[in-house]
This record gives structure tokens, sequence and C-alpha cells, in this order.
């Protein structure tokens, strides 16, 4: 079945049909392009990387510096990228009620929506935060929208790709701290990039024909039995096992901590083991359930127990 690249004959330019609205309106607008739920994950891991660095010296100034510029490059990365992606969003059932494809806000509104945050976001990590954790924004930012978003329509790999830029944020966090990123924060980032695949492949799986509409490159495409999709899952969450004791080795979380990772990584394993014998929406669908738990109880643990510097 062939990918549909041509969109449908009404996906006019949200410019020329956009209605005037309310300041109110336009606030919820620019609230839903910047996908709070996103902005609110990236920044319990910014605060996670943040806390784990400071080992309970926390500076005020810096944090709240760092929590507010992590969160607007955040939003002004997902503003941008639906700025990019409108034409496509505009064919798929879960993403045509967006602003931009619903012609509810045009396109240049939003770019310019993007850059303020952007900007904003830049003056409050250069002015308040070190450089360090500056550049990890930035290269987050530019890799989302430079590499991961280009990749899409184009290649499965934007998976892994995209998974780069989705794991820094704690490294922000490390960094905003430390003024560095040490190995501890490398331990963070690997955690974080490990989870995402099986979470992201269930999404995948779950709305594969979708994607197929939207004309975006998933690996569900090509593996319609569904052995890669799970097998590649269940690769992660295998690595995912070890990984996540690095911050007890590391000397950064206690034993509880490492009971927790343990027992949390053989859930998700198995969680992606039942998705590899079963194939079907029903097992994806656990296996994503298990990923959304997953993160904030181990990070819940990490910050619970963790050893004095």
């Amino acid at each position: 079945m062939s990918i549909v690249t041509s969109a449908p004959a009404d996906c006019r330019s949200p410019s020329s049909n956009a209605i005037r609205v309310s300041l109110a309106a336009r606030l919820s607008n620019y609230r839903e392009l910047s996908k709070p739920r996103i902005v609110t994950m990236v920044l319990v891991t910014t605060g996670v990387g943040y806390i784990s660095g400071c080992r309970g010296s926390i500076d005020p100034v810096v944090f709240l510096a760092t929590m507010f510029g992590t969160a607007a490059f955040a939003a002004s990365a997902s503003v941008l990228n639906q700025s990019m992606e409108w034409r496509r969003d505009a064919r798929m059932r879960r993403t045509l009620g967006r602003p931009i494809p619903s012609g509810r806000t045009t396109v240049a509104e939003s770019v310019v929506v993007g850059l303020v945050l952007l900007a904003t976001g830049s003056l409050s990590l250069l002015g308040f935060a070190p450089v360090p954790a500056f550049l990890c924004a930035a290269a987050t930012w530019l890799l989302y929208l430079a590499a991961y978003t280009p990749l899409k329509p184009i290649s499965s790999i934007n998976t892994v790709v995209g998974a780069v830029p989705g794991a820094l944020p704690p490294v922000i966090g490390w960094a905003a701290a430390t003024g560095s990123v040490g190995v501890e924060a490398i331990a963070l980032f690997l955690i974080l990039f490990l989870w995402q695949f099986p979470h992201f492949l269930a999404i995948a799986w779950l709305h594969r024909e979708d994607y197929r509409r939207g004309g975006y490159r998933m690996i569900t495409h090509r593996d319609p039995s569904g052995w890669i999709t799970s097998l590649q899952s269940l690769g992660y969450a295998s690595v995912l096992l070890p990984v996540s004791i690095l911050p007890f080795r590391l000397g950064m979380a206690g034993s509880i901590y490492l009971v927790a990772a343990l027992a949390l990584s053989l859930h998700y394993w198995v969680r992606c083991l039942d998705f590899v014998r079963r194939r079907d929406d029903r097992s994806a669908r656990r296996m994503l359930y298990a990923s959304l738990y997953y993160l904030p109880l181990i990070y819940l643990f990490l910050i619970l127990n963790p050893l004095p510097a």
C-alpha cells in the first residue's frame, strides 16, 4: 500500500480561511500549539536533572530560569513543528483539529509565536543559567526542527533521531546545576533515550494507518506483521534493564532506587515481550501504558533516594 503524497482538495492554506478571533481564543490556540502535556514532561525531566545535579543545594534563581527557559524552548519547538507539518496534520484524524489545519490560526502567526518563545527561552537561560544549559537547550531545539521533523516523511530512522532531542532535557537540568555535562548526565540521557522506543513504537503501531495517511515514514509501514516493531521494542527494553541501574552504580542514588529501577524495567520488558508474542493492538496498548508510569516512578525513586555528594 503506497503512502499518500497528495493533500486533499480542501486542504487549503490556513492563512486563507483563518477567522478573526478574540484575544482569549488566540491565547487558547497558542496554548494548544505549545503542547502543554509535552512541555510538562520536558519540565519534569529537566527538573530531575537539575535536582540530581545540585545534590540538595538548589539556587532558586537558576532553577526557575532553567525551568522557564526550557519550557519556552520546548513550546517554541512544538509551535514551529506544527507550522512546518500543518498540511500533513490535515490528513490525519488525530491531528486535523489542531489550530493551523483547522483554520483557527495562520502559519505566519504561529511562526511569530514560535520565534518569540525561542527568544524568550534564550534570554532566560543566557541571563541566569550556565552557558552549557543554554547550549543543550539550543541543541535540543535544533535537532528537533532541523533533523527529526524533516526526516519524518523520508525515513523511519526519524524515530532514532527524534529520541536524541527527546532525551536531552535532563542533561539541560544537570548542566544548569553543575555548569557541565558529566557521566551522570549521560546516564540520565540514556535512560530517557531507551525508554522512548517502546513508547513511540507502541504509538506508531496503534496509529499506523493514520501515519500512513499523513505521509510519515514509520517502521510499521513495512512491518504489517509487527515482528520488526515488537522485536525492536524488546531490544531497547532489554538494554534499558542494565542502563537503568547506572545512577546507583555512579553513586547518584541508593539501594531503594536500585530495587525500584530493576522492578520497573523488568515489568516494562515483560510488556514488550508480550507485544512480541501477540503483536496486536491490545498488547501494544499495554506496552504504552507501562511506559507512561515507568518514567515518573523511576524518577520519583531517583529523587527520593539520593546519595550525599
